[in-house]
């Protein structure tokens, strides 16, 4: 079976084939920084390995463009759309409609497009995903494997906010929770590597989006996402925890509409509000050039992320291992040494000179006296979507 793993992220598409179930990967690659002036596009097979710069204005135009990539003359790995069996796609927001992975019909997709609201930078992108698929790939069984499904077992006292009951009891109101097939992933890659029959892991997903879970015997009890993947961390454009009082002084008092502080909450904050720019890379080199702006933002994203192992490491009573995992987390050696700086108290010393190195296997960078492992593992949403969408079809 040919399993097209689509992983449509707010400003990229990463994208594998793989032969399943022995999960070789026939080919792969990224489209990224959508909608900006120098997205790019990188595809690796067996045959080429490309990377050009291009023009991708939407999610939809990635779509065609991966498609077509797929079915070149050239480099293509496939010769038409009918050799793929199943597309798996990755959506970000299940709600309490779906805790498991499901086939696509009409109604789920029509129940995806409803939690739009709930995810408008990602669920919008995950089904335009799953319409351009049905036509390119109309052979294929679609599957959609959803980010909130790993965070089922966070308890209640977790999840619960602390509003009016009937706001749980009627409408669902609760943390859901996101990333989690990634915190998934490597979450379990952590525990294989510790080899311990309990385990407490902090993985920390930094991309675009930003999420933070604290993994308890390979179950996630509590993440720094909540009913809507806005909150927590500081993101590329999210501005993650804020003061909800904010929100009511710039509609009453500074005359801001909802739709306006939820777009500037969404789409106008985060590193980009701070610093004018959305992308990490862009943002390191302004600040290695003395732009204190960016500085100052580095600083602040790193502090949220040292706020909540500290929170962590508490409702666990105790640490094994902090996880850095994604674009960021597993390519920023300045983010991962600013989060381990002054963490003595909770056994956390990073190796400066391991920081540095880089790689696609699992690495521990801490000291040999570091108390906790410092891993930095790289995610593989696409193998998961794979392994659940080929059990599902199987």
């Amino acid at each position: 079976m040919q399993i097209l793993v689509l992983n449509s992220g707010s400003s990229s598409i990463k994208f594998q084939l793989f032969t399943m179930p022995d999960t070789k990967v026939v080919c792969s690659g990224l489209v990224e920084r959508i909608g900006l002036e120098n997205a790019k596009i990188s595809y690796t097979s067996e045959i080429d390995n490309i990377e050009k710069t291009v023009s991708v204005d939407t999610h939809k135009d990635g779509l065609q463009l991966i498609a077509s990539y797929l079915m070149d003359d050239q480099v293509g790995v496939i010769r038409s759309a009918s050799e793929i069996h199943t597309v798996g796609h990755r959506v970000v927001h299940g709600g309490s409609t779906f805790a498991e992975t499901v086939e696509i019909t009409e109604e789920v997709k029509q129940k995806i497009n409803k939690l739009s609201a709930l995810a408008p930078l990602h669920n919008p992108a995950n089904l335009e995903g799953i319409l351009v698929a049905e036509e390119i790939f109309s052979d294929a069984r679609q599957v959609a494997v959803f980010d909130t499904a790993f965070h089922q077992t966070i308890p209640v006292e977790a999840y619960k906010y602390a509003i009016p009951n009937k706001f749980l009891d009627e409408h669902n109101i609760r943390v859901y929770g996101f990333h989690g097939t990634s915190h998934k992933y490597v979450s379990e890659k952590a525990i294989e590597f510790l080899k311990k029959d309990s385990s407490k892991v902090i993985t920390i997903h930094l991309g675009n989006g930003c999420s933070m879970t604290a993994v308890k015997d390979g179950k996630s009890i509590d993440h720094t996402l909540g009913f809507a993947p806005m909150n927590g961390l500081i993101m590329g454009t999210r501005s993650g925890d804020i003061d909800p009082a904010v929100i009511f002084y710039m509609v009453n008092s500074l005359g801001y509409s909802l739709k306006e502080v939820n777009d500037l909450l969404q789409k106008e904050s985060g590193m980009l509000g701070l610093t004018g720019y959305s992308d990490l890379r862009d943002i390191e080199s302004e600040a290695e050039n003395g732009n204190k702006d960016c500085q100052l933002a580095l600083q602040m994203n790193a502090y949220r992320i040292k706020k909540f192992i500290g929170a962590y490491a508490s409702v666990m009573n105790g640490l094994d291992a902090i996880v850095f995992t994604a674009g960021i987390g597993e390519n920023s050696a300045l983010i991962r040494s600013l989060v381990c700086k002054d963490q003595e108290f909770f056994g956390i010393r990073l190796d400066e000179e391991k920081n540095t190195i880089r790689s696609k296997e699992i690495r521990d960078i801490g000291l040999p006296s570091s108390k906790v492992k410092i891993l930095v593992i790289p995610t593989n949403e696409e193998l998961e979507i794979a392994k659940q969408s080929f059990e599902l079809l199987a």
